[in-house]
């Protein structure tokens, strides 16, 4: 059966069939400035939500065989956007991430790392889309039979492909640990982190290399005091390490600077 499921404005879990949704459920929050800013979304409910992955679905085809797989910058420093810079300036050879029809998978182009990155945020599950599959390349993919997604795979079948730099994005704790553990010059992104213990924020900051705040409290009370370097107010995107800060630092100087924003929004209740 062709069905993915993913999680996204609000950390809301959305089941997609056939190209439409058949489950939506509640938002963990109410608020996003990030789509309120780009989509005009003042709150999030069932109805927006709706309206917003249904929009997707006809824009650039998520989860179906017409995906947009190709795209440019959506965010000015957005995880996928400082990958994308990375591999463009050669400094990573490639980096493993998670598309919807095919899972875990290597890229190595930039238009594709934001493509695949930029505009879904959290994919819990999916199924194989052969086109999907064909145009990633069916090398990169992990398990192109079953869409598997597992990022410290990932990373191995990267390092077997003679991959030796690369950046790897992770929305769970665990990966980060284990990943962590194996040789090589591998960075790591932590994303889509609302609703995360405090705990899982600690050990968050104690491997990986850059971590986007979302909507998490932990993540931003301890990236305020702990964090080598810090971008962005509405949604922070934290370093923790001296990669992290040179990567983020890259993207900033690629993009010519930030523009200072007076009293931007909180995307509140921060949880």
């Amino acid at each position: 059966m062709d069905e993915h499921i993913i999680e996204a404005l609000g950390r809301t879990r959305i089941i997609i069939r056939d190209g439409r949704i058949v489950s939506l459920g509640e938002p963990m929050i109410k608020y996003c400035p990030l789509f309120h800013k780009y989509r005009s979304i003042k709150e999030l409910n069932k109805e927006t939500i709706r309206e917003n992955i249904e929009f997707r679905i006809k824009d650039f085809g998520m989860c179906t065989p017409e995906r947009e797989l190709r795209m440019r910058d959506f965010l000015s420093f957005g995880v996928s956007e400082i990958i994308s810079t990375l591999l463009e300036e050669d400094m990573i050879d490639c980096a493993v991430m998670v598309c919807e029809g095919a899972g875990t998978v290597i890229i190595t182009e930039p238009e594709f790392a934001q493509g695949v990155g930029g505009r879904i945020s959290g994919i819990v599950k999916t199924s194989p889309i052969k086109r999907i599959i064909e145009e990633l390349g069916e090398e990169n993919v992990l398990e192109p039979d079953t869409g598997r997604i597992d990022q410290l795979m990932g990373v191995k079948k990267a390092l077997s492909q003679g991959y030796y730099s690369m950046a790897v994005t992770v929305a769970d704790v665990e990966d980060a640990v284990k990943i962590r553990k194996l040789d090589g010059k591998i960075y790591i992104f932590a994303v889509h982190l609302t609703g995360i213990t405090k705990k899982e924020a600690e050990i968050l900051f104690q491997n990986a290399d850059i971590i986007t705040s979302c909507a998490s409290k932990h993540i931003r009370h301890i990236g305020d005091k702990k964090a080598l370097f810090k971008a962005g107010y509405s949604i922070p995107i934290y370093a923790a390490t001296k990669a992290g800060e040179k990567f983020i630092k890259k993207r900033i100087e690629k993009i010519g600077g930030l523009k200072e924003k007076k009293n931007p929004p909180l995307p509140y209740p921060l949880i």
